[in-house]
């Protein structure tokens, strides 16, 4: 496989799986990328029954290990099935929505640990705001903030029902990060045809704005570069709903004053804020 050359998806029971698959879909299709679906079996954190011996009383401690291990050897084939099912139906999704061949892929183990040692081959990926675990609880899991500082590769986040992209949003502060932003956006076929707002928190942004507007038209995109003021990042979830915006894209550990949401609380506050998918770029 060629190095940052697959659009990867994770997949799990959540609500939102249908729609990262669409959103991996359109990715890939725009990219003329390869797809492929991942389902990870995670260990659990519980001693292995053996080690249990010490904590049961005489006579019945034989008769219970082997009720254990049998319930432990279910489990994990439950999960087995469960996932392969999972994966099916992935694929028989994207399939029917127009992707040619996705690969499938079942690994045992962290879910950190797997996409770390896909990162090389990755070239976006395609994960829901909550995992199936979490879905119920407020803020985000700890494992998508524990993704987003482990990868140096986009990010999609997906939180809502799949709208195909006409209008996106860059929040733009001209720091490294945001600059990696730009020339994704105005380099990339995924966002060739669609209208992109070039927003800028704060004081003295004229400069950045005109510049980063000067290099999305000279590629032919229909751009608006705008300077708000606010506190983050609620501002920015402001301007994208009332500019009817379906995707925005942002530069992560950021050197300006936006930098204590990138690598704090910003995984927290801004994905609990927006109502719409957010890239994420490092």
């Amino acid at each position: 496989m060629l190095s940052d050359n697959i659009i990867l998806t994770c997949i799990d029971g959540s609500s939102v799986s249908e729609d990262v698959c669409d959103y991996a879909s359109w990715i890939a299709s725009k990219a003329n990328k390869p797809l492929r679906l991942l389902h990870t079996i995670e260990h659990a954190g519980t001693p292995p029954v053996s080690d249990l011996t010490g904590t049961i009383g005489l006579g019945s401690q034989e008769e219970l290990l082997s009720e254990l291990t049998v319930a432990e050897q279910n489990h994990r084939q439950l999960l087995l099935q469960k996932g392969q099912l999972m994966l099916k139906a992935a694929k028989e999704h994207v399939v029917s929505a127009g992707s040619f061949g996705p690969e499938v892929v079942l690994q045992h183990g962290s879910l950190i640990e797997s996409l770390i040692d896909m990162e090389d081959e990755i070239r976006v990926l395609v994960i829901g705001i909550r995992g199936e675990g979490h879905e119920h609880t407020e803020g985000n899991s700890t494992k998508l903030e524990s993704v987003i500082r482990a990868l140096h590769k986009p990010i999609l986040v997906v939180n809502k029902h799949y709208t195909e992209p006409k209008k996106i949003m860059l929040a733009y502060d001209g720091s490294p990060a945001c600059k990696k932003a730009l020339d994704l956006v105005s380099t990339k076929a995924l966002f060739k045809g669609v209208e992109c707002h070039i927003v800028h928190v704060g004081d003295q942004g004229e400069t950045l704005l005109e510049e980063a507007k000067a290099k999305l038209q000279s590629v032919g995109m229909e751009t608006q570069a705008v300077q708000i003021q606010g506190k983050l990042p609620e501002v920015l979830a402001r301007y994208q709903t009332e500019n009817d915006i379906d995707l925005m894209a942002m530069g992560a550990f950021s050197h300006t004053r936006i930098r204590n949401f990138l690598l704090g609380s910003f995984t927290a506050k801004m994905l609990a804020t927006t109502q719409k998918p957010l890239l994420l770029l490092r």
